[in-house]
Protein backbone atom coordinates (compact mmCIF):
# COMPACT_ATOMS: atom_id res chain seq x y z
CA UNK A 1 0.00 0.00 0.00
CA UNK A 2 0.92 3.10 -0.77
CA UNK A 3 2.67 5.58 1.98
CA UNK A 4 2.72 8.87 2.59
CA UNK A 5 5.69 9.90 1.46
CA UNK A 6 5.20 7.54 -1.86
CA UNK A 7 1.90 10.59 -2.22
CA UNK A 8 3.75 13.62 -1.23
CA UNK A 9 6.47 12.70 -3.98
CA UNK A 10 3.58 11.70 -6.72
CA UNK A 11 1.64 15.28 -5.77
CA UNK A 12 5.07 17.47 -5.52
CA UNK A 13 4.17 18.50 -1.41
CA UNK A 14 5.59 18.27 1.61
CA UNK A 15 5.29 15.06 4.04
CA UNK A 16 3.26 17.28 6.07
CA UNK A 17 0.58 19.09 3.44
CA UNK A 18 -0.11 15.92 2.22
CA UNK A 19 -0.74 14.25 5.84
CA UNK A 20 -2.98 17.59 6.41
CA UNK A 21 -5.09 17.08 3.45
CA UNK A 22 -5.80 13.30 4.02
CA UNK A 23 -6.70 13.62 7.75
CA UNK A 24 -8.89 16.14 7.28
CA UNK A 25 -7.24 18.96 9.21
CA UNK A 26 -8.41 22.28 9.24
CA UNK A 27 -4.84 23.65 8.14
CA UNK A 28 -5.15 26.51 5.14
CA UNK A 29 -4.49 24.24 2.20
CA UNK A 30 -5.43 26.02 -1.52
CA UNK A 31 -7.61 23.90 -3.30
CA UNK A 32 -5.18 23.50 -6.52
CA UNK A 33 -2.78 22.14 -4.09
CA UNK A 34 -5.65 19.48 -2.33
CA UNK A 35 -6.84 18.56 -5.33
CA UNK A 36 -3.17 17.10 -6.71
CA UNK A 37 -2.46 15.28 -3.00
CA UNK A 38 -5.93 13.64 -3.25
CA UNK A 39 -5.45 12.86 -7.05
CA UNK A 40 -2.25 11.11 -6.15
CA UNK A 41 -3.81 9.20 -3.15
CA UNK A 42 -6.38 7.54 -5.67
CA UNK A 43 -4.05 6.86 -8.50
CA UNK A 44 -1.65 5.16 -6.03
CA UNK A 45 -4.63 3.24 -3.34
CA UNK A 46 -3.47 5.14 -0.59
CA UNK A 47 -6.14 4.65 2.77
CA UNK A 48 -5.35 7.05 5.57
CA UNK A 49 -5.11 5.97 8.78
CA UNK A 50 -8.35 6.15 11.15
CA UNK A 51 -6.38 6.81 14.06
CA UNK A 52 -3.86 9.34 12.53
CA UNK A 53 -7.18 10.64 10.55
CA UNK A 54 -8.34 11.36 14.88
CA UNK A 55 -5.70 12.58 16.05
CA UNK A 56 -5.35 15.01 13.52
CA UNK A 57 -9.34 16.10 13.50
CA UNK A 58 -9.46 15.38 17.30
CA UNK A 59 -12.36 13.11 16.36
CA UNK A 60 -13.23 9.35 15.25
CA UNK A 61 -15.68 6.87 14.48
CA UNK A 62 -15.53 5.04 17.47
CA UNK A 63 -17.94 4.69 20.16
CA UNK A 64 -16.70 3.47 23.68
CA UNK A 65 -19.50 1.28 25.93
CA UNK A 66 -18.14 0.83 29.57
CA UNK A 67 -19.60 -2.19 30.90
CA UNK A 68 -19.27 -3.70 34.67
CA UNK A 69 -18.95 -7.50 33.04
CA UNK A 70 -18.54 -8.12 29.31
CA UNK A 71 -19.88 -11.40 29.88
CA UNK A 72 -22.91 -10.67 31.52
CA UNK A 73 -26.12 -11.18 29.33
CA UNK A 74 -27.48 -7.71 30.60
CA UNK A 75 -24.60 -5.39 29.13
CA UNK A 76 -24.65 -7.83 26.34
CA UNK A 77 -28.29 -6.31 24.60
CA UNK A 78 -26.94 -2.71 25.63
CA UNK A 79 -24.15 -3.26 23.51
CA UNK A 80 -25.98 -4.66 20.15
CA UNK A 81 -28.05 -1.66 20.62
CA UNK A 82 -25.37 0.87 20.75
CA UNK A 83 -23.42 -1.44 17.61
CA UNK A 84 -26.48 -1.95 15.50
CA UNK A 85 -27.42 2.45 15.22
CA UNK A 86 -23.34 3.30 15.06
CA UNK A 87 -22.34 0.89 12.80
CA UNK A 88 -25.46 2.10 10.19
CA UNK A 89 -23.64 5.29 10.04
CA UNK A 90 -19.97 4.51 9.67
CA UNK A 91 -19.33 3.67 13.25
CA UNK A 92 -17.45 1.37 15.25
CA UNK A 93 -18.47 0.44 18.97
CA UNK A 94 -15.41 -0.78 21.37
CA UNK A 95 -16.95 -2.53 24.42
CA UNK A 96 -15.03 -2.18 27.77
CA UNK A 97 -15.21 -4.34 30.30
CA UNK A 98 -14.91 -2.28 33.88
CA UNK A 99 -15.10 -5.54 36.72
CA UNK A 100 -12.89 -4.32 38.72
CA UNK A 101 -15.07 -1.43 39.61
CA UNK A 102 -14.13 3.05 39.20
CA UNK A 103 -10.63 2.49 38.77
CA UNK A 104 -10.64 0.19 35.68
CA UNK A 105 -13.85 2.40 34.53
CA UNK A 106 -11.46 5.53 35.04
CA UNK A 107 -8.58 3.68 32.68
CA UNK A 108 -10.83 2.89 30.25
CA UNK A 109 -12.14 6.17 29.65
CA UNK A 110 -9.26 8.40 29.35
CA UNK A 111 -8.38 5.64 26.83
CA UNK A 112 -10.91 6.30 24.71
CA UNK A 113 -11.05 10.14 25.49
CA UNK A 114 -6.85 9.35 23.94
CA UNK A 115 -8.31 8.06 21.04
CA UNK A 116 -10.87 11.13 20.64
CA UNK A 117 -13.98 8.49 20.90
CA UNK A 118 -17.01 10.15 19.59
CA UNK A 119 -18.86 9.55 22.49
CA UNK A 120 -18.83 7.02 25.48
CA UNK A 121 -22.01 5.04 26.97
CA UNK A 122 -21.25 4.22 30.80
CA UNK A 123 -23.67 1.35 31.06
CA UNK A 124 -23.04 0.10 34.60
CA UNK A 125 -24.24 1.73 37.95
CA UNK A 126 -22.55 3.79 39.91
CA UNK A 127 -21.54 3.02 43.95
CA UNK A 128 -22.89 4.62 46.78
CA UNK A 129 -20.19 6.08 48.71
CA UNK A 130 -17.66 5.49 46.03
CA UNK A 131 -13.90 7.15 47.11
CA UNK A 132 -13.17 7.24 43.10
CA UNK A 133 -16.51 9.24 42.25
CA UNK A 134 -14.81 12.52 42.17
CA UNK A 135 -11.86 11.45 40.13
CA UNK A 136 -14.51 9.71 37.49
CA UNK A 137 -16.81 13.17 37.33
CA UNK A 138 -13.91 15.00 36.73
CA UNK A 139 -12.57 13.21 33.73
CA UNK A 140 -16.03 12.92 32.59
CA UNK A 141 -15.93 16.91 32.77
CA UNK A 142 -12.31 16.58 30.40
CA UNK A 143 -13.99 13.91 27.57
CA UNK A 144 -16.95 16.52 27.39
CA UNK A 145 -14.61 19.75 27.02
CA UNK A 146 -12.50 17.36 24.40
CA UNK A 147 -15.68 16.70 22.42
CA UNK A 148 -16.42 13.12 23.32
CA UNK A 149 -21.03 12.89 24.48
CA UNK A 150 -20.66 11.24 27.30
CA UNK A 151 -24.36 9.41 28.23
CA UNK A 152 -25.37 7.01 31.64
CA UNK A 153 -27.67 4.32 31.68
CA UNK A 154 -27.72 3.40 35.06
CA UNK A 155 -27.73 5.99 37.98
CA UNK A 156 -24.18 7.82 37.89
CA UNK A 157 -22.72 10.64 39.95
CA UNK A 158 -21.31 12.65 37.19
CA UNK A 159 -23.12 15.44 35.09
CA UNK A 160 -24.63 13.30 31.44
CA UNK A 161 -27.98 12.80 30.12
CA UNK A 162 -29.05 9.21 31.52
CA UNK A 163 -31.26 7.24 28.78
CA UNK A 164 -32.64 4.76 31.77
CA UNK A 165 -35.65 2.80 33.46
CA UNK A 166 -37.13 2.94 36.96
CA UNK A 167 -35.12 -0.07 38.71
CA UNK A 168 -37.34 0.48 41.78
CA UNK A 169 -40.60 0.78 40.02
CA UNK A 170 -39.42 -2.71 37.98
CA UNK A 171 -38.86 -4.66 40.97
CA UNK A 172 -41.89 -3.32 43.23
CA UNK A 173 -44.11 -4.56 40.01
CA UNK A 174 -42.49 -7.96 40.31
CA UNK A 175 -42.90 -8.78 43.68
CA UNK A 176 -46.52 -6.92 43.81
CA UNK A 177 -47.09 -9.41 41.22
CA UNK A 178 -46.10 -12.35 42.86
CA UNK A 179 -47.81 -11.02 46.23
CA UNK A 180 -51.03 -10.96 43.63
CA UNK A 181 -50.63 -15.00 43.22
CA UNK A 182 -51.31 -15.53 46.88
CA UNK A 183 -47.25 -15.59 48.36
CA UNK A 184 -47.27 -13.79 51.39
CA UNK A 185 -43.80 -15.15 52.57
CA UNK A 186 -41.52 -13.93 49.85
CA UNK A 187 -37.80 -13.85 49.92
CA UNK A 188 -35.50 -11.40 48.13
CA UNK A 189 -32.08 -12.05 46.88
CA UNK A 190 -30.04 -8.97 46.80
CA UNK A 191 -28.02 -7.17 44.26
CA UNK A 192 -24.06 -6.17 45.07
CA UNK A 193 -23.67 -4.15 47.90
CA UNK A 194 -23.40 -0.50 47.94
CA UNK A 195 -24.76 -0.71 43.98
CA UNK A 196 -27.02 1.86 43.26
CA UNK A 197 -29.27 -0.32 41.33
CA UNK A 198 -29.18 -2.79 44.03
CA UNK A 199 -30.30 -0.35 46.30
CA UNK A 200 -33.02 0.69 44.32
CA UNK A 201 -34.40 -2.51 43.54
CA UNK A 202 -34.02 -3.69 47.16
CA UNK A 203 -36.51 -0.29 47.56
CA UNK A 204 -39.08 -1.51 45.20
CA UNK A 205 -39.19 -4.67 47.23
CA UNK A 206 -39.75 -3.72 50.13
CA UNK A 207 -42.55 -1.03 48.92
CA UNK A 208 -44.46 -3.64 47.82
CA UNK A 209 -44.46 -5.52 51.18
CA UNK A 210 -41.25 -7.45 51.44
CA UNK A 211 -39.36 -8.09 54.57
CA UNK A 212 -36.84 -10.93 54.15
CA UNK A 213 -33.89 -10.32 52.16
CA UNK A 214 -30.67 -12.52 51.87
CA UNK A 215 -27.31 -11.54 50.31
CA UNK A 216 -26.58 -11.88 46.63
CA UNK A 217 -25.28 -10.77 43.91
CA UNK A 218 -25.33 -10.18 40.44
CA UNK A 219 -23.84 -13.65 38.89
CA UNK A 220 -25.32 -16.67 38.52
CA UNK A 221 -23.32 -18.17 41.17
CA UNK A 222 -24.52 -15.74 43.33
CA UNK A 223 -27.80 -17.14 43.00
CA UNK A 224 -26.27 -20.73 43.45
CA UNK A 225 -25.23 -19.20 46.75
CA UNK A 226 -28.41 -17.98 47.86
CA UNK A 227 -30.21 -20.94 47.14
CA UNK A 228 -27.98 -23.04 49.78
CA UNK A 229 -28.77 -20.20 51.94
CA UNK A 230 -32.20 -21.21 51.66
CA UNK A 231 -31.82 -24.75 51.69
CA UNK A 232 -30.45 -24.80 54.84
CA UNK A 233 -33.45 -23.65 56.36
CA UNK A 234 -36.20 -25.37 57.92
CA UNK A 235 -38.83 -24.16 55.53
CA UNK A 236 -38.39 -22.57 52.32
CA UNK A 237 -40.52 -19.49 51.36
CA UNK A 238 -43.42 -19.18 48.78
CA UNK A 239 -41.04 -17.39 46.58
CA UNK A 240 -38.04 -15.94 45.66
CA UNK A 241 -37.62 -12.56 43.72
CA UNK A 242 -33.95 -11.91 42.93
CA UNK A 243 -32.58 -8.99 41.91
CA UNK A 244 -31.74 -9.84 38.46
CA UNK A 245 -32.47 -12.67 35.59
CA UNK A 246 -28.93 -14.51 35.95
CA UNK A 247 -29.04 -14.74 39.64
CA UNK A 248 -32.77 -16.32 39.69
CA UNK A 249 -31.07 -18.60 37.12
CA UNK A 250 -28.51 -19.80 39.97
CA UNK A 251 -31.30 -20.16 42.41
CA UNK A 252 -33.69 -21.75 39.90
CA UNK A 253 -31.21 -24.39 38.65
CA UNK A 254 -30.23 -25.34 42.48
CA UNK A 255 -33.59 -25.93 43.64
CA UNK A 256 -34.23 -28.39 40.89
CA UNK A 257 -30.71 -30.06 41.43
CA UNK A 258 -32.34 -30.72 45.03
CA UNK A 259 -35.36 -31.85 43.91
CA UNK A 260 -37.70 -28.96 44.63
CA UNK A 261 -40.51 -28.37 41.83
CA UNK A 262 -40.45 -24.99 40.55
CA UNK A 263 -43.50 -23.35 40.57
CA UNK A 264 -45.39 -26.27 42.20
CA UNK A 265 -43.35 -25.62 45.59
CA UNK A 266 -42.30 -22.25 44.93
CA UNK A 267 -41.95 -19.63 42.94
CA UNK A 268 -38.80 -17.67 41.37
CA UNK A 269 -38.66 -14.64 39.51
CA UNK A 270 -36.01 -12.09 38.26
CA UNK A 271 -35.45 -8.44 36.77
CA UNK A 272 -33.90 -7.70 33.17
CA UNK A 273 -35.21 -10.58 30.62
CA UNK A 274 -32.23 -11.02 29.25
CA UNK A 275 -31.36 -13.88 26.90
CA UNK A 276 -31.32 -16.77 29.18
CA UNK A 277 -34.38 -15.99 31.31
CA UNK A 278 -36.64 -16.47 28.23
CA UNK A 279 -34.74 -20.03 27.33
CA UNK A 280 -35.84 -21.08 30.89
CA UNK A 281 -38.96 -19.62 31.18
CA UNK A 282 -38.29 -17.37 33.87
CA UNK A 283 -40.89 -15.05 34.99
CA UNK A 284 -39.02 -11.46 35.50
CA UNK A 285 -39.66 -7.82 34.32
CA UNK A 286 -38.74 -6.62 30.86
CA UNK A 287 -36.45 -3.66 31.00
CA UNK A 288 -35.66 -2.11 27.24
CA UNK A 289 -31.50 -2.57 27.19
CA UNK A 290 -31.38 -2.70 23.91
CA UNK A 291 -33.41 0.43 23.06
CA UNK A 292 -31.38 1.87 25.75
CA UNK A 293 -28.17 0.79 23.81
CA UNK A 294 -29.79 2.27 20.50
CA UNK A 295 -30.77 5.72 22.21
CA UNK A 296 -27.74 6.19 23.47
CA UNK A 297 -25.99 6.00 20.07
CA UNK A 298 -28.27 7.97 18.46
CA UNK A 299 -27.38 10.39 21.80
CA UNK A 300 -23.88 10.21 20.64
CA UNK A 301 -24.69 10.98 16.99
CA UNK A 302 -27.37 13.17 16.95
CA UNK A 303 -25.83 15.44 20.04
CA UNK A 304 -27.61 14.70 23.56
CA UNK A 305 -31.13 16.97 24.23
CA UNK A 306 -30.36 17.60 27.81
CA UNK A 307 -32.27 15.63 31.26
CA UNK A 308 -32.84 12.15 31.45
CA UNK A 309 -34.88 9.98 29.62
CA UNK A 310 -36.49 7.24 31.32
CA UNK A 311 -37.89 4.13 29.28
CA UNK A 312 -40.85 2.12 30.34
CA UNK A 313 -41.13 -1.40 31.65
CA UNK A 314 -43.65 -4.79 31.92
CA UNK A 315 -44.43 -7.69 33.65
CA UNK A 316 -43.49 -10.77 31.65
CA UNK A 317 -44.82 -14.08 33.66
CA UNK A 318 -43.76 -17.48 32.47
CA UNK A 319 -43.01 -20.38 33.42
CA UNK A 320 -41.33 -20.17 37.54
CA UNK A 321 -44.19 -18.74 39.00
CA UNK A 322 -48.15 -20.15 39.49
CA UNK A 323 -50.68 -19.10 41.81
CA UNK A 324 -50.17 -20.20 45.35
CA UNK A 325 -54.02 -22.34 45.46
CA UNK A 326 -52.47 -24.27 42.65
CA UNK A 327 -49.60 -25.55 44.05
CA UNK A 328 -48.68 -28.48 46.36
CA UNK A 329 -48.10 -27.89 50.36
CA UNK A 330 -45.16 -29.12 50.84
CA UNK A 331 -42.51 -26.72 52.55
CA UNK A 332 -39.75 -28.09 54.54
CA UNK A 333 -36.64 -28.73 52.82
CA UNK A 334 -36.01 -31.53 54.83
CA UNK A 335 -36.22 -35.33 53.91
CA UNK A 336 -39.75 -36.85 54.49
CA UNK A 337 -39.35 -38.89 57.32
CA UNK A 338 -39.61 -42.89 57.13
CA UNK A 339 -38.85 -45.64 59.66
CA UNK A 340 -35.41 -46.47 58.95
CA UNK A 341 -34.63 -41.89 59.32
CA UNK A 342 -37.18 -41.08 61.79
CA UNK A 343 -36.80 -36.99 62.43
CA UNK A 344 -37.57 -35.72 65.54
CA UNK A 345 -39.35 -32.54 66.20
CA UNK A 346 -38.46 -28.98 66.17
Amino acid sequence: MASLSDISRHAGVSIATCSRVLNGSDHPVSEATRTRVMKAAEELGYAPSALARALVTRSSRIIGVIVADIVDPYFAEIARGVEEVGAGMGYMTMVCSAKAGTEAELSHLRQLRDYHAAGIVFAGSGRHNDPSAHELADAVAEAHHRGAVVVALAQRDFDAPRILFDNEAAAHDITAHVRDLGHERITFVDGPEGLHTSVLRRAGFTRAGGRDRIPGGFAYEDGVRAAETLLARDELPDAVVAANDEAAIGVLMRFREAGIDVPGEISITGIDDTRPARFVGLTTVTVPLHEMGRRAAHAVLGGPNGGDVVLPHQLAPRATTRARSARSDRRSTAPTPTAASPRSPG
